[in-house]
């Protein structure tokens, strides 16, 4: 299958594709510590809520490292602290808090343990998350053929692809799975505005692959579907209510509305660890608001009134009732959504 790494760990530090720089350039960001890790995933250099876990995850435990030599009380108070400073960084996205967590637990079950020990421990976890993400994307993307056929058109919108993950994606490790397997699939990539993701790194990603990839504007979805070209909606998610309402990029519950008028399947697929079962519905999923600059600048020109006032959420609900079924690596879900 045609994929990269996106994330590379190498013991003292983790490489991650700087994601700011696609389409022109391919490099990766050097990250040492919770403070880098910080930093990459507010300033989107990593985006995609399994790849924010992933290195949030490995931001937390190389920062630890630095104190192998506290005592074990105070090593457990920089652990509340940085987990919690870490969380910050981006609130919609589960999967970020889902992985610090997840880490913080397992720390805790060592607490008799001297600190190596707990850093050892740390160290597994952190590497399983990133093994358990790769083997989840490879069981969705075999999933997604159930959904698939030669000759379909289907639509998606933000980066669902390696770019998301560490390896193949979410919805996009469909479109690789349906390539290898000969499936004539045309994907339509939307350019997700403000800040480009579908433009710059979906059909990036699909072009690189060799999969058949036609990018358009947000505002032509209508259009292709009303020409008959879309046979499906394919999306991801950054955090799935425990009632199927789902939050993924700002845009998303434009498509899904145009899906349902023109009677289109509207599938989200993502990894279980976005499912929030603590969220009862998509009213309390928290929305995070993005800089003015990413609507009224692009490459650093104006492109906009400097003073005009500016609405920039980052994410949208989707209500579950335009949503035609929910994939997982443990299972495909339709409604009512019942996960367990």
């Amino acid at each position: 299958m045609e994929s990269f790494r996106t994330i590379v760990f190498r013991e003292d530090h983790v490489e991650v594709i700087d994601q700011t720089k696609l389409p022109s350039t391919l490099h990766y960001v050097m990250i040492h510590d919770e403070q880098e890790a910080f930093t990459a995933i507010r300033l989107m250099q990593v985006r995609g809520a399994p790849a924010i876990g992933m290195i949030a995850a490995y931001g937390l435990y190389l920062g630890l490292r630095k104190h192998a030599t506290k005592s074990v009380d105070e090593f457990f108070d920089i652990v509340q602290v940085q987990s919690e400073w870490l969380k910050s960084a981006r609130p919609t996205a589960v999967n970020l808090a889902w992985a610090i967590d997840r880490l913080t637990r397992v720390a805790w079950t060592q607490k008799s343990s001297e600190v190596p020990a707990i850093l050892a421990v740390l160290r597994r976890e952190a590497v399983a998350i990133q093994q358990e993400d790769e083997q989840a994307c490879r069981t969705m993307g075999e999933r997604l053929l159930d959904f698939m056929a030669d000759g379909m058109g289907i639509l998606t919108h933000c980066n669902t692809g390696a770019l998301a993950t560490s390896q193949y994606g979410t919805a996009l490790a469909g479109f690789y799975y349906a390539h290898e397997q000969g499936l004539n699939i045309h994907v339509f990539a939307d350019e997700t505005r403000p800040v480009l993701q579908g433009a710059r790194l979906t059909a990036w990603e699909l072009q690189r692959a060799g999969i058949d990839v036609t990018l358009i504007c947000d505002n032509m979805a209508a259009t292709v579907m009303a020409q008959g070209k879309i046979q499906a909606v394919m999306v991801g998610a950054d955090r799935i209510a425990a009632n199927g309402d789902t939050a993924n990029k700002i845009g998303t519950y434009q498509v899904a509305i145009l899906a349902s008028h023109f009677n289109i399947p509207f599938y989200v697929v993502a990894p279980w660890s976005t499912i929030d079962a603590e969220t009862v519905s998509g009213a309390a999923i928290p929305i995070e608001e993005r800089p003015a600059k990413e609507v009224t600048e692009w490459g650093g020109v104006q492109i906009a009134p400097s003073d005009v006032n500016v609405y920039n959420p980052a994410f949208d609900i989707t209500p579950r009732e335009l949503i035609t079924a929910i994939i997982t690596e443990k299972g495909i879900y339709k409604p009512p959504y019942h996960f367990s």
